[in-house]
């Protein structure tokens, strides 16, 4: 299947993928009427609207411009249409009509697309026309003016569809297609409500039919609800994308929604997932997973897991992945590994920080004389957010290679702050008595 710390989860629009098309899940159907078509449409037209015939003189006249049309010969297309207008007092509805249609067709093809909404609506002016041609109409129209932004307008035009389209077939349900048009149209003028249960009820009519709808109606439904606020919706349509179409990003986005809702447990089982069918590629998305490995105590793959991405491009050696690296390695207890990336990080920082943690690294280790060069360092750059620690370590380094003075010296700079002090003079006094009891043995050994 294809389908942060705790609470880093991207889960915006640009996470989501958000692109939402003109026409979201159905494709820009804007098509006039061909002459196989008028034929057949001569054929079947409903007694409920009588409409004047097509004559064989006009039928040539717009043959012709479809011919140059499909040639690519746009300005002589639009010749041939503009000398059947020049007669346009003798013709009547139905061949305006489909005049019109064709102005619109060539317009639309040659990427005119004002000028082609201005022909299709002068099409449904015309009166009478066949229902069929009319009902295509409006509903390229409502196409049309949702590719060009004018949303009002497209539900508008939807609604001529409906209307038309119950008188016409009274036992017919409105088409999903509708819906999803609506819904689009109402995303756009941010009535994420309205939109809401305009793609719910498209949604529910193709699912209604065991039927899967398609993907962009997901993806839309999944963005009204993720403005809606609603986590759970936005999670449950997630499962449904993950199911249905395994993309790598709906996985991701998932764990996301699942880190959003609280559902840690959860959020890591859908990555780790993702992880093992080779869908956490982006160094982002493998910096999050990193996170949550530490999160829940498994620094050991945290670790390895921003190893991989170094290897292989994904993420940068720069200050917060070296950083973090180092934290996990640290947390793992594995030592060895975790002081060349602290100090590479601590060469890039510009505070003591880092410096400050290496040294009592390096006390732990035993390592005396390295803990007091970090330590020092950190004094240097400062920026520290406990100073006193870094004179505790520094004196207990000093300590440790029996510079008894020097310790004290630095225990004595650790009283000075509140965190260190009880410590630094616990440990003042053991030098102390220490420093004394070695100057008396050096002094028995010299006599």
């Amino acid at each position: 299947m294809r389908t942060s710390s705790k609470k880093s989860n991207n889960l915006s629009c640009k996470v989501l993928g958000l692109t939402l098309c003109a026409v979201v899940g159905l494709g820009l159907n804007v098509t006039p009427l061909t002459m196989k078509s008028v034929q057949a449409q001569e054929a079947s037209k409903r007694e409920t609207r009588r409409t004047p015939a097509l004559r064989v003189k006009v039928y040539d006249q717009l043959s012709r411009s479809q011919s140059l049309a499909d040639e690519g010969k746009t300005d002589e297309a639009l010749e041939a249409l503009e000398n059947v207008k020049s007669k346009a007092s003798s013709m009547n509805s139905y061949e305006l009509a489909m005049m019109y249609n064709f102005y619109g067709f060539i317009y639309y093809n040659v990427e005119r697309f004002d000028e082609a909404i201005t022909a299709f609506e002068t099409v449904v002016e015309q009166q009478p026309i066949p229902e069929s041609f009319e009902l295509s109409t409006l509903f390229s129209l409502a196409q049309l003016h949702m590719m060009r932004g004018n949303f009002d307008k497209t539900v508008a035009f939807l609604e001529r569809w409906e209307t038309l389209n119950a008188a016409v077939n009274p036992n017919s349900e409105i088409p999903a297609k509708n819906y999803v048009l609506k819904a689009q149209a109402m995303y756009q003028q941010k009535s994420y409500d309205k939109s809401a249960a305009y793609i719910e009820k498209a949604i529910e009519i193709v699912e209604a039919e065991d039927d899967i709808p398609d993907e962009n109606w997901y993806v839309l439904q999944r963005a009204v609800y993720y403005e809606l606020k609603q986590s759970e919706k936005v999670k449950d349509v997630l499962l449904k994308l993950v199911k249905h179409f395994d993309e790598p990003k709906y996985w991701v986005q998932l764990g996301g929604m699942y880190g959003e809702l609280g559902e840690e447990k959860k959020q890591l089982a859908i990555l780790e997932t993702a992880y093992q069918q080779g869908y956490i590629e982006s160094g982002s998305d493998m910096f999050n997973l990193a996170q949550l490995y530490y999160y829940h105590q498994m620094p050991f793959k945290g670790a390895r897991l921003i190893e991989q991405g170094f290897e292989s491009g994904a993420l940068d050696k720069n200050l917060k992945n070296l950083k973090f690296l180092s934290q996990c390695w640290v947390l793992a207890k594995e030592n060895e590994e975790a002081v060349p990336i602290m100090k590479a990080a601590a060469d890039l920082s510009d505070d003591g920080e880092l410096d400050a943690q290496l040294g009592q690294i390096y006390l732990n280790m035993e390592k005396w004389q390295q803990a007091i060069t970090a330590s020092e360092a950190a004094l240097e750059k400062g920026g520290l957010r406990n100073e006193g620690t870094v004179h505790l370590v520094k004196g207990m380094a000093f300590f440790n290679v029996g510079q008894y003075n020097d310790a004290l010296n630095e225990l004595a700079e650790a009283e000075k702050f509140k965190s260190s002090k009880g410590m630094a003079q616990q440990w003042s006094k053991f030098v102390e008595t220490e420093k004394n009891s070695a100057e008396k043995l050096t002094v028995s050994l010299s006599q």
